[in-house]
């Protein structure tokens, strides 16, 4: 097995440049961001984390482009062991406060839903500050 590739449960060789490829040093509890995400640095964080999931060719699990197949589809389970990896990414950059009230998300796509929703909007309270 190369640095160029991976097996998957086929023993089909994925191309480096597929969403379902995850490289040899790649774990979920890496920290992918300069600064855990805050109540006050949402777009930076955004930015940061979204510039790293597009760099490894995973943007499309949390914009929803890569959706969840159905449990009798052949990518059901790649699909789900990759989701995995971005929860642990994106929970990994949060404060503890943060990551405690999204950890029951289902998937990665419903975190950064959520966290746009909760964040990527200017409050009053918010702007004022």
């Amino acid at each position: 097995m190369t640095g160029e590739s991976t097996s998957n449960p086929k023993n089909e060789t994925i191309d480096s440049s597929s969403p379902y490829y995850i490289h040899a040093s790649d774990s979920p509890r890496q920290m992918q961001t300069n600064d855990p995400l805050t109540d006050n640095n949402y777009s930076d964080w955004v930015q940061e984390m979204a510039n790293f999931l597009f760099a490894k060719n995973k943007m499309g699990f949390v914009d929803g482009t890569i959706p969840k197949p159905d449990e009798k589809d052949g990518t059901y389970m790649p699909w789900m062991r990759f989701d995995a990896m971005i929860k642990g990414w994106l929970t990994t950059s949060m404060e503890k406060t943060i990551r405690g009230s999204v950890k029951y998300a289902n998937t990665s796509a419903e975190i950064w839903v959520d966290l746009k929703e909760r964040f990527g909007k200017e409050s009053a309270p918010r702007a004022y500050e």
